[in-house]
């Protein structure tokens, strides 16, 4: 053989491996990406069922039935009442807010939309009630609205909704 010949085996030998040397680290990079997606899915997932728990969680804790019980009346006037129920909703629901970004657009409008409707109620009912009624005569004709009124269920809806929204994660 020739030196031109033996130096174009050279060079094609070493394009060949490095060619190839290319190639072996390109599959390990996309092998490594496809595990790395796969734990950002995972824990994209995670976080998302998280937020519904949290959320589902939220809409029964300002449910007006479990908010009356949970937070104390004794010797509260109902306008000094009325505020404690509305700042409770608007710490829970401060308190959430972040958790918007993991549900969908429409789970976290029926949050939004509880949490309205509820403050709406509260003041309602208070503005009917006589002056100088009580914490306890609030929380009644709120109970009353509640058992009475299908608006006043509106967290079974929304918690139904979100637990929808979470079993099509799992």
């Amino acid at each position: 053989m020739d030196t031109n010949a033996q130096l174009f085996n050279l060079l094609t030998g070493i394009a060949i491996a490095i060619i190839g040397i290319l190639v072996f680290y390109w599959v390990i990079g996309r092998k490594s990406r496809k595990v790395s997606d796969s734990t950002i899915n995972k824990e994209t997932h995670s976080l998302q069922l998280q937020a519904y728990e949290r959320l589902t969680l939220l809409s029964d804790r300002i449910a007006l039935p479990n908010l009356i019980s949970r937070l104390p009346q004794e010797g509260l006037a109902a306008a000094d009442y009325q505020l404690v129920l509305l700042k409770n909703i608007r710490d829970e629901f401060d308190y959430n807010i972040t958790q918007q970004i993991y549900v969908t657009p429409e789970s976290w409008q029926a949050v939004k939309k509880l949490k309205e409707k509820n403050m709406l109620i509260i003041n309602q009912v208070a503005q009917t009630m006589p002056p100088g009624s009580s914490a306890l005569d609030l929380s009644r004709s709120l109970l009353h609205f509640c058992m009475h009124d299908e608006k006043g269920n509106l967290h079974d809806l929304v918690s139904a909704a979100l637990s929808y929204e979470a079993s099509k994660l799992m």
